[in-house]
């Protein structure tokens, strides 16, 4: 407080001394200090009352000018000292003002830094606690996954099935122990490797055909792939393919999975065998039957020829009825797989009906007079009555039924009924009804199944084998027909057959004169080879007769006049494809024609797949149909007219003819149904084919194009069948120009098969 009440008279009087100087100041202090000492004196004096003492005045002013120097020097010096005393505190104080200021800004800025810092901190630890937290996280997450692709590592490799992924560039990414199992590598021998470097040579090219189907087409692909180990043990397997994308839908390799089906091979061998070997069986059995059966046919064909009265003339025909049925259930018979395949051969043809219900009715009348039952036949269709339908495979259901009624009927009445219905379509409708024992309405859902057993121990079928009934409901659902039951236990059954049908024109029977031929007879059977030869020499032919292939053989290298050869197919010494394989490759018996005689006759062209023959014909020998053979063969207007047909229609899609024949008998329905399981079967059919290229297996490649050609028939595709009949034929192919003309045989198919299926929208 003092220092600030003092301080501006010490500034100021600092000042003044700076501005004046010392002297010229003291001077001036010293006159007005001797002058006011001075007058002090005399006014004390004066007050005192003393008087004025001038020499106590004169001894102030003495006193006064030389002690006044001295101390106003010393004032000067202090207030000079105090002057600089106070800058010097002035300053500092000013500094030290300047430095708070400065301290305490430093203070805020540290306060600041040290908030930020505790912030910065607080964030730090939640980003620690964070990571930690997102580390925990990951490392359960790795965890998880860890644990979860080992189990689908362990699942993987401890599944019996194969398994292995492909990149885009076709090499090997990864697979299964069972893989390496199979390819007896470890994985490290078998990943970033080409299935060329590691697949058998036999292997490869279907597995890169199959890969490079999967990869441009992206679709799946399943197929049986054959593979041999290291042990030399073949082995099947089911191939899956299976194209892999990214998250963006690119290609980016495949997945194959691979089932071992070798179990299921060999038992699909094994069962094939056993077919075969059961069909051989059948076939030798059937063939020893058709030996009586062929001389009961023949024999009764050279009665019907002679002079008989009316009855007897019936009961020839009866007999040759029944033969010929007899016969056609050997067919069956042989060609039960027909039945699972829907394959069943339905030749139509135009019937009397008049005179075809007179032969059942001969037939039945006998089979009912041996058990003492009447038979009665009701018939409600005009005189004479031509209808389009299989007279073959009608006798052999009306033959099961009417069997069936005789066999379980003790007493009473057989009635054949026979009916024209005649509304937007004609339908034939057939039924027989008897007073046997019925059927029981619990059997009669399981009637027509084959094989089947009723409760009561008896077999309901006409042969005692369980197989009458089934099918003769093959055959009606073959025709397009139904076929129904109504039966009551105790009071007999009544068996009903619809079938399409259409009124037709009585046919024209052309005469086609064949002119007189030479043939050599290979037959093995006595009465078989006595009856083919009295039918040939009643027609003017000469016939010449071996027995066995040796002869045969011997007699076309002497004879120089054989016209026509009729082959046996089986022979004590060699088979018939052997012989006509040795015909067609020598140069001057491969123009002689050649025709097959056989108990099955599919099974004979089967046999003689890749040998080119002229006809095959059916034992027992048909009169008709031998007629017609030898006509097409040797006369020349029916040479001509067989000649012509398949110039004029080369270049066709569709036989339209025969379209037109099946869209009549079978109708709409039953043709579209036909065209879809073509279109669902054919992709197999090219499978089969290019596998057989792939494998360059050229019987395998023949047997496929064979079942194509069969397929393309039924259904009209004549361009289709031309081609897989060249195919067929192929002996040595050039391997890699025809797997590129099997994908363009693919494509035109396809237009071929959009043309069928507007043929039959539009017809």
């Amino acid at each position: 407080m003092i220092v600030d009440q003092v301080h501006p008279l010490v500034k100021g009087f600092a000042e003044r001394l700076r501005q004046w100087g010392w002297l010229k100041l003291l001077l001036l202090i010293q006159l007005f200090v001797t002058l006011a000492t001075t007058l002090l004196s005399l006014g004390l004096s004066l007050l005192l009352g003393s008087g004025l003492s001038w020499h106590t005045s004169l001894s102030v002013l003495v006193l006064t000018l030389l002690l006044g120097p001295l101390v106003l020097a010393l004032v000067f010096y202090l207030i000079q000292h105090l002057d600089a005393t106070l800058l010097y505190l002035e300053d500092s104080s000013r500094q030290e003002k300047m430095l708070n200021q400065h301290l305490q800004e430093n203070i805020r800025q540290l306060n600041f830094e040290i908030e930020e810092r505790k912030k910065a901190f607080q964030a730090k630890r939640r980003a620690i606690d964070e990571l930690r937290k997102e580390i925990l996280e990951r490392k359960k997450a790795q965890q998880e996954l860890e644990e979860q692709t080992l189990l689908i590592r362990s699942i993987v490799d401890s599944s019996p099935d194969l398994f292995y992924y492909r990149d885009e560039t076709g090499r090997f990414a990864s697979c299964n122990k069972m893989f390496e199992v199979i390819m007896n590598k470890p994985a490290k021998e078998l990943l970033g490797r080409h299935p060329a470097d590691i697949f058998h040579e036999d292997t490869v090219p279907i597995a890169i055909l199959s890969d490079h189907e999967v990869s441009s087409h992206h679709s799946e692909l399943t197929l049986d792939v054959e593979f041999t180990d290291c042990h030399g043990q073949n082995l099947w397997f089911e191939m899956r393919k299976v194209p892999f994308f990214d998250k963006q839908g690119r290609y980016i390799g495949l997945l194959g999975f691979g089932r071992d089906i070798t179990s299921r091979k060999l038992a699909e061998q094994a069962l094939e065998k056993a077919y075969q070997d059961k069909g051989k069986f059948i076939a030798t059995l059937s063939h020893e039957l058709r030996t009586p059966l062929n001389g009961i046919v023949g024999l009764t064909q050279r009665l019907l020829d002679s002079q008989l009265s009316s009855q007897q003339l019936s009961w020839g025909q009866t007999i040759f009825t029944s033969a010929e049925t007899l016969g056609n259930i050997f067919n069956d018979i042989i060609d039960l797989d027909k039945i699972d395949r829907q394959d069943l051969d339905i030749l139509y043809q135009s019937v009397e009906l008049n005179s075809f219900i007179k032969d059942i009715d001969n037939f039945a009348e006998l089979i009912c007079q041996q058990k003492g039952l009447q038979f009665e036949v009701e018939q409600m269709i005009p005189e004479p009555c031509y209808l389009h339908l299989d007279p073959t495979r009608i006798r052999q259901v009306l033959w099961n039924l009417l069997n069936n009624a005789v066999k379980f009927t003790s007493q009473g009445v057989v009635r054949l009924s026979c009916e024209l219905l005649q509304h937007d379509t004609s339908q034939l409708r057939l039924k027989v009804s008897d007073t046997g024992i019925g059927i029981d309405s619990l059997e009669q859902e399981r009637i027509f199944d084959m094989y089947y057993k009723s409760s009561d121990g008896r077999r309901l079928s006409a042969v005692g084998s369980g197989i009458g009934l089934s099918v003769s409901k093959a055959l009606v659902d073959a025709m397009g027909g139904e076929i129904s039951l109504q039966s009551e236990a105790g009071k007999g059954s009544t068996f009903e057959v619809l079938l399409p049908t259409k009124l037709v024109s009585k046919p024209t029977i052309e005469t086609i004169e064949c002119p007189e031929l030479t043939i050599l007879l290979v037959e093995d059977v006595p009465l078989n080879a006595d009856i083919a030869i009295s039918l040939l020499e009643q027609r003017g032919h000469t016939v010449i007769h071996a027995d066995t292939g040796e002869d045969a053989l011997a007699l076309l290298e002497t004879e120089d006049d054989i016209d026509l050869v009729l082959l046996d197919m089986q022979l004590p010494d060699m088979t018939g494809d052997q012989i006509a394989k040795v015909m067609r490759q020598e140069l001057h018996l491969k123009q002689i024609p050649i025709v097959v005689l056989s108990a099955n006759v599919r099974k004979a062209e089967a046999q003689l797949s890749g040998i080119r023959i002229d006809g095959a014909l059916a034992k027992p020998l048909n009169t008709n149909n031998l007629d017609q053979l030898l006509a097409q063969l040797f006369s020349p207007s029916a040479v001509k007219t067989v000649a012509a047909e398949p110039q004029n229609q080369s270049n066709d899609m569709l036989d339209l003819a025969t379209l037109d024949d099946y869209m009549n008998s079978l109708g709409k329905t039953a043709m579209d149904r036909s065209a879809k399981l073509f279109s669902q079967l054919f992709p197999g059919y090219i499978n089969k084919m290019l596998e057989a290229v792939v494998h360059q297996h050229v019987a395998e490649f023949q047997d496929a194009a064979h079942t194509l050609k069969g397929a393309a028939a039924s259904v009209g595709l004549q361009w289709v069948q031309t081609q897989a009949k060249k195919y067929e034929m192929l002996q040595e192919p050039n391997w890699h120009q025809l797997e590129r003309q099997l994908v363009d045989f693919h494509l035109t198919t396809e237009r071929h098969l959009a043309a069928l299926k507007d043929y039959i929208v539009n017809h």
